[in-house]
């Protein structure tokens, strides 16, 4: 049994936590692991990361104040009506 495939996922924050070093504070770092995860989660379900992204922040500022859980589903990288357009 090999785990390259997952050497290769934690590649990334391997290399870049060094980065985070000097993310300036704590709040500062915490954004950059959320949105590191929101770029993960979204390349694991086939979507690509900025398209993704677009379409997130225009979703839930076009809803801001009024969010349900309905309407954070419709957001969730495994939706299958989000593979037309965030690929």
């Amino acid at each position: 049994m090999t785990n390259s495939l997952a050497e290769r996922t934690i590649r990334n924050f391997a290399v870049g936590r060094n980065n985070w070093l000097f993310s300036g504070s704590p709040r500062g770092a915490k954004a950059c692991g959320v949105l590191y995860s929101i770029v993960e989660s979204a390349k694991a379900n086939g979507l690509i990361p900025y398209k993704y992204i677009l379409h997130l922040l225009k979703e839930l500022s076009r809803h801001a104040g009024k969010l349900t859980s309905e309407i954070l589903e419709q957001c969730m990288p495994w939706n299958p009506n989000l593979i037309s357009i965030c690929q």
